[in-house]
């Protein structure tokens, strides 16, 4: 596997990072008050996460979404509050 380097193609890693189910979301909670009150009220729950977007240098799809899962384990995503989805792309 590839970190960096010539080897390889351009990838773009998506990170999309959630807080997972039954902890709490006050930034959703604002949110859905917010919109009750523009009268919006069919909405019945909003979730707040974050999509990080990074681009690597990998061998293959599997490579970078490899190279994403570790980024989040280790940094992007707190495990402990947080689930995570990675996908990759090509670039060029």
């Amino acid at each position: 596997m590839s970190d960096a380097g010539t080897f390889g193609q351009r990838w773009l890693i998506e990170a999309e990072v959630m807080p997972r189910q039954g902890v709490n979301d006050p930034q959703g909670e604002a949110v859905l008050s917010g919109l009750r009150a523009l009268e919006f009220g069919a909405t019945k729950r909003v979730r707040i996460g974050k999509l990080i977007r990074v681009e690597v240098v990998a061998e293959s799809e599997a490579d970078a979404v490899g190279q994403g899962t570790r980024m989040c384990e280790k940094l992007l995503a707190n495990p402990v509050i947080e689930e995570f989805v990675v996908s990759a792309a090509r670039i060029g």
